[in-house]
């Protein structure tokens, strides 16, 4: 008896101590058919949130950014055609100047005395030019006795034009309107041609010299617009490319561009280094898509759709890329709802939360 109480004791301690290891199993295993049970009574699990916009036909200007430089309109460093002594400087360095403005007188005198002389002598060939006509015409002399003498009254004009454009040139004058530079000469000096005097700058209109890639270089036309900015002017100007060079440059590959803009405030100089801003081309009704939500496939790209609360796929063609947005060529039309998040988690036919956003 004893031995068969001792025998069914080990076996209560037993019973217990395995309903107290399998007992909370069997609950997580319960709790778990419960769960089970509730999802499948109430269907699928929640749709993701996802945001959405709508495409729209929005005006797409295709700008390219580069950057150029400054030129001035035009520019010269004026030097005397003709030596001579520097007998007087009639501008400041700085100051804005005329076209024709004397700024610079040589000495002239000896042109002077042979410009007198030569007058002195066209008098005297001037008078003999016509008695010789008037013999002429009395058949008093032959042609050739006229003709002399009319040769040497025409070679007295040559010689007095010839010494007036000497004189001329002893009289430096702007060449066009502009702002003077820093003078490099100063009275009293002799110069020759080889020394320069000062230089002429017109900075209205200024002009842009930039380069695009040749593959842009069908799309640049004269009368294009650029916007450009300096870090030395506050804000951006507008200007207009005027001139367009013939050739690719071999070695960079880009070509070459003009642009001219208004600076009437002349805040622009000649050397400033500016970014440019070329307008190629607008596009009044054109599908854009943000660039978060296009996918690169191996064969193309394709987005993604929300139609009637279901996740679509959509094949697209691609064009015009800007900093943010994706011209659409086809596969989307006006109105559908691209997805903008969540592109990597859905799939096709998934349930999704739309959000719409602007």
């Amino acid at each position: 008896m004893k031995k068969n109480t001792k025998i069914s004791l080990i076996a209560v301690i037993v019973l217990v101590i395995a309903g107290l290891f399998f007992y909370p199993r069997m609950e997580m295993f319960q709790g778990d058919s419960a769960d089970a049970s509730e999802q499948g009574a109430s269907g699928t699990a929640a749709p993701l949130p996802v945001n959405v916009v709508e495409v729209k036909a929005e005006r797409l200007e295709n700008n390219i950014n580069i950057t150029g430089t400054i030129i001035p309109n035009e520019m010269v460093s004026l030097r005397p055609e003709i030596s001579g002594l520097v007998e007087r400087i009639s501008f400041r360095e700085g100051e804005f100047v005329k076209k024709g403005t004397p700024l610079l007188y040589l000495n002239d005198d000896e042109l002077t005395a042979q410009a007198d002389r030569l007058n002195y002598i066209k008098k005297l060939y001037e008078d003999q030019e016509n008695r010789q006509r008037q013999l002429l015409d009395r058949e008093a002399i032959s042609q050739e006795e006229y003709d002399i003498v009319l040769n040497q009254f025409n070679t007295n004009l040559a010689d007095i034009q010839l010494i007036d454009a000497q004189l001329r040139k002893t009289v430096i004058r702007a060449p066009f309107d502009g702002v003077l530079g820093l003078r490099q000469v100063s009275e009293g000096s002799f110069i020759s041609s080889a020394d320069p005097i000062v230089s002429v700058v017109n900075i209205d209109p200024i002009k842009l010299e930039f380069s695009v890639p040749e593959r842009y270089a069908n799309k640049v036309k004269t009368g294009s617009e650029v916007v450009f900015s300096s870090n030395a002017v506050e804000g951006e100007a507008i200007g207009r490319v005027y001139a367009i060079e013939p050739n690719i440059d071999a070695a960079t590959r880009t070509l070459k561009i003009r642009a001219d803009s208004p600076n009437r405030q002349r805040q622009y100089l000649p050397g400033m280094f500016v970014r440019v801003s070329l307008n190629l081309d607008v596009e009044e009704n054109a599908l854009l898509v943000p660039a978060e939500s296009l996918i690169p496939e191996l064969e193309g790209y394709k987005v993604f759709v929300v139609r009637d609360g279901l996740v679509e796929e959509a094949k697209v063609t691609i064009g015009t890329r800007t900093e943010r947005k994706v011209q659409i060529l086809d596969g989307l039309r006006e109105g559908d709802h691209v997805l903008t998040t969540g592109v990597l988690q859905v799939r096709t036919g998934m349930a999704v939360n739309a959000t719409k956003i602007n």
